[in-house]
């Protein structure tokens, strides 16, 4: 296994690897929110595979928040195909009655999800800052970087959820998401993965326009 996860598919200048992992993974992430945004049901099973994908990735890497993060990812993504496929009766898209319609957050809602980022970013970031340091020296290594792998995480969280409930807004969170991680990957000393984040974010600004105009139709 550990091979497989290391194996270089390609060296970008002369001493920059690109993992075969990594483009198997940014693959199948860019096809599901290509299709997400697209307001396409099947991009759920295609996060089924992105979702161990991104675990043995992160596994890896040693970035334990994103790592944890995968099975309560596969519990939202699983979330999300019931959701989209079976809405309620004041739910249902004017172009399709199978199909959840877009919807936004009110205010104070957003206001509590920008508060919850910062309380449980830190939270899991001082954890993470003690595992392998104070906590269980020696165990695994220690995360390099903490507080950001953290951000990440809870950010990753927010916008998967908003996306299961197809909340427009989940597309900001996106964005958010696509920045940070950008910082995220480059810190670790990826090269392949803050190209990939750029695509992300060009398809997040895309997708934000999509799901508006679906907002406007009650779609």
């Amino acid at each position: 296994m550990t091979d497989f996860l290391n194996y270089t598919l390609f060296t970008i200048g002369s001493d920059m690897p690109v993992l075969l992992i990594d483009v198997i993974t940014s693959v199948l992430g860019l096809t599901c929110v290509f299709m997400a945004g697209r307001n396409n049901k099947y991009n759920f099973w295609v996060g089924y595979f992105y979702t161990f994908a991104l675990f043995l990735m992160f596994w890896n890497k040693h970035l334990y928040a994103s790592l944890l993060l995968q099975p309560m990812s596969l519990g939202i993504n699983l979330l999300g195909h019931y959701r989209w496929t079976h809405p309620r009766k004041n739910e249902e898209s004017s172009q399709d009655s199978g199909a959840l319609k877009v919807t936004m957050l009110t205010w104070p809602q957003r206001i509590m999800s920008v508060v919850s980022v910062f309380i449980f970013a830190g939270i899991w970031g001082w954890l993470l800052s003690q595992m392998g340091n104070k906590w269980f020296p020696g165990a695994f290594p220690s995360d390099p970087i903490p507080y950001l792998d953290a951000c990440v995480t809870v950010l990753i969280l927010v916008a998967q959820l908003l996306a299961a409930l197809k909340k427009w807004d989940c597309w900001i969170a996106w964005l958010l998401v696509n920045i940070t991680q950008m910082a995220l990957h480059i810190s670790v000393g990826h090269v392949f993965m803050p190209i990939v984040s750029g695509l992300y974010l060009i398809n997040g600004a895309v997708s934000l326009f999509n799901w508006y105009r679906l907002y406007s139709k009650a779609a």
